[in-house]
């Protein structure tokens, strides 16, 4: 598969976001110049997840967001478990606003 530039500088921005914390596709999306749903269509595709940690992308309402593609089910769970392994608190799927790195 061949990435794109713009997925490189999707997956820099990422690979930035110290565990723990959390970022929104929107903040991202400010950094690079492009909208939301281009850095989420980027993260989907992610082949070097866990190194580029896409499951601390979230939406900017600081709910979970999306992950592999999926918007509910067994993945968003999974990015949940991730999350709260890092130490990041959730509480009613939502994202506790103290763990917020690249603010927009």
């Amino acid at each position: 598969m061949a990435i794109t530039k713009f997925q490189k500088r999707v997956y820099a921005l990422v690979k930035k976001v110290p565990k723990g914390k959390v970022t929104t596709y929107s903040a991202i999306a400010k950094k690079l110049k492009s909208s939301p749903r281009a850095v989420g269509q980027a993260l989907k595709v992610n082949p070097f997840a866990p190194k580029v940690p896409c499951h601390r992308v979230i939406n900017s309402d600081g709910s979970i967001g999306g992950f592999r593609g999926k918007t509910k089910g067994k993945a968003v769970q999974g990015k949940i478990r991730l999350l709260r392994k890092e130490g990041v608190k959730i509480k009613n799927n939502k994202i506790l606003l103290k763990n917020f790195e690249l603010k927009s």
